[in-house]
């Protein structure tokens, strides 16, 4: 492994990757390379403000030798032919959220991360944030036992935003780039419990709509997933929510786990003296809840250039954050989610459009 690794950037469509080009500037084990964009005006603009060479031709990125590894950062429905080409290329891939549109395209990026042998990763900031880290290790510890409900709630508020829906990230709002607000932004908590859980549900009952907008396909859903061992996990996702508190609730037969400001608006209004994570165990009662004394990020824009970091160690270690057939459970159960919502009916997994 090279002391310093070469990354190129494939469109800055998803504001994400701003977030880990801001960090990567300095690091000392990473570089930015050069860039490329379908767009022009966005591609020249960024290039220019992280000082980086800038091409209209993909091939111009993709055949660089000083490039080991790209991120990917445009519209979704981009995502599959962007990614199969870097692979191709002999590109390492950190890919932006969700995987694809389609389970056809997870199939035609995982097919290449095995023929290429390439490394591969999405990007799911949920899985490098230190409260959710100690949360899954509570969960393995058996701190609350054998688990029985878990809430997971992933709020925003950009629906609200006139720049939001018609300034430059529009097309998150359009069905052709990215299907639906609920596709774009409940994969990371259905990645958050494909990651806790280590399995796929069995199965889903959903509803998904527009109930307080119409700018987009729908702005707020609902999901209700089955476990084989029984246990109940709720999804609620919303693009319409100006504040929150309380994210994340865990069950079980001994105690309990509460996490608070873990998504967008919960980190951007938050009440006086806030607690990150808080633990209850039946057989210390007497303590009642115990504060663990997680910090709570400045902002959800912290929690994002949080995946910059253990991007760069990952690809270090040749060991992927978040795997593509890890990535492809998430798009499963979105899809699944939005089937039983046109239906009004108990979809099970495995799942197939």
């Amino acid at each position: 492994m090279k002391a310093k690794l070469g990354i190129g950037i494939l469109s800055f469509a998803h504001g994400h990757v701003r977030s880990y080009a801001n960090v990567l500037k300095s690091f000392d084990d990473a570089q930015l390379i050069a860039c490329w964009d379908d767009n022009q005006e966005r591609g020249t603009q960024a290039a220019k403000e992280y000082d980086i060479p800038y091409s209209p031709h993909l091939e111009d990125v993709l055949n660089r030798p000083d490039i080991d590894c790209v991120m990917i950062a445009s519209e979704t429905n981009k995502h599959a032919d962007l990614a199969v080409a870097a692979l191709e290329a002999g590109k390492a891939v950190l890919l932006q959220k969700p995987m694809a549109i389609t389970l056809a395209d997870c199939d035609r990026i995982i097919a290449a991360v095995h023929k290429t042998g390439q490394w591969f990763s999405m990007a799911f900031q949920m899985r490098c944030d230190p409260q959710n880290i100690k949360m899954k290790e509570l969960v393995e510890q058996n701190a609350v036992g054998k688990l029985g409900l878990i809430r997971r709630r992933h709020c925003i508020p950009v629906l609200f935003s006139k720049e939001f829906v018609e300034g430059p990230s529009h097309w998150h709002t359009t069905r052709e780039a990215n299907r639906g607000m609920f596709f774009d932004d409940a994969t990371h908590a259905f990645d958050w419990l494909v990651w806790m859980m280590k399995e796929r549900p069995v199965s889903v009952m959903a509803e998904v709509d527009n109930v307080l907008t119409h700018v987009a396909p729908d702005d707020t859903g609902i999901a209700i997933f089955r476990y084989a061992n029984g246990m109940f996990a709720y999804v609620v996702n919303s693009s319409v929510t100006w504040a929150g508190e309380n994210t994340t609730e865990i069950y079980g037969d001994k105690g309990v786990i509460i996490q608070n400001h873990g998504d967008l608006v919960s980190c951007s209004v938050r009440p006086p003296s806030p607690i990150g994570v808080k633990l209850y165990q039946a057989e210390k009662a007497l303590a009642g809840w115990q504060d663990l004394g997680l910090p709570i990020p400045a902002s959800h824009g912290e929690r994002i250039a949080g995946v910059t970091r253990p991007f760069i160690n990952a690809l270090k270690s040749g060991v992927p954050m978040c795997t593509a057939e890890e990535g492809r459970i998430s798009i499963e159960m979105v899809l699944a989610a939005y089937r039983s919502s046109e239906t009004g009916q108990r979809i099970m997994f495995p799942f197939s459009e």
